[in-house]
């Protein structure tokens, strides 16, 4: 079955120019018929897969994704940073950044995810109350099961939104979270929603506590939840 390049760009949630891009500089399988780009359907899934892309949406659509469960939030979190004196101007640039870092990545689904970031609505701020909220990209990829990563924004002001919080506290503290996969996403979602509702953390924020204390308070917090006993690393 050959695909367009709207349908192609259509399934990853990208440009035409994006996919140009990719033929260009990453070898995404197609060829050329009277001026058209066309892509066979099994070689671009192969492509995608080798690059740890799978498309939710359209013609590519995986049905079956792999799924990764039980991260340990201290290393997803040493691998995504705290970020500190964050002007809220500078939140989306932030983001992107924590994306560059992303592991287990190939820079075309870096760039993929930094795409859906920037476009309108591309993130979900998830405000939680007390001035703190869980933003995360609305639209979701299996990103490959090494590919998680939590960063946490401290702002030197707060941020305005279209709509304010529930409890009308503003927001100043950012736990920006990307899930290898949507059931991993929802299981991350849920945990650091448990390891703020627990009060360590704010507490160490509130006094000014530095990354280590900050890490090692997350990382205790991974030995007594229970998902802390099936890491995929242990698993491998």
């Amino acid at each position: 079955m050959y695909l367009n390049l709207i349908q192609i760009a259509e399934s990853f949630g990208v440009s035409g120019k994006v996919i140009e891009d990719w033929i260009r500089t990453e070898g995404l399988p197609h060829i050329e018929e009277r001026s058209r780009l066309l892509f066979d359907r099994t070689q671009v899934a192969d492509w995608a897969a080798a690059r740890g892309l799978t498309a939710q949406v359209g013609f590519l659509a995986n049905t079956n994704p792999a799924f990764a469960t039980g991260w340990r939030l201290e290393a997803l979190l040493r691998a995504g940073r705290i970020w500190r004196d964050v002007p809220a101007a500078e939140v989306p640039a932030t983001f992107a950044r924590i994306v560059a870092a992303l592991p287990g990545t190939t820079p075309s689904l870096r760039q993929l995810v930094t795409l859906r970031l920037r476009a309108p609505g591309g993130v979900t701020m998830a405000p939680v109350g007390g001035g703190y909220a869980l933003p995360h990209p609305s639209a979701r990829v299996a990103l490959g099961r090494d590919a998680g990563v939590v960063g946490l924004l401290l702002l030197r002001e707060p941020m305005v939104l279209p709509e304010p919080p529930p409890d009308d506290v503003p927001l100043t503290r950012l736990f920006f979270f990307i899930a290898p996969s949507p059931r991993a996403h929802l299981d991350l979602l849920g945990r650091l929603s448990r390891l703020l509702s627990r009060g360590t953390i704010r507490d160490l924020l509130a006094r000014g506590a530095d990354d280590q204390e900050i890490f090692l308070a997350v990382g205790a917090f991974d030995e007594a939840t229970p998902a802390a006993a099936a890491l995929p690393e242990d698993n491998a």
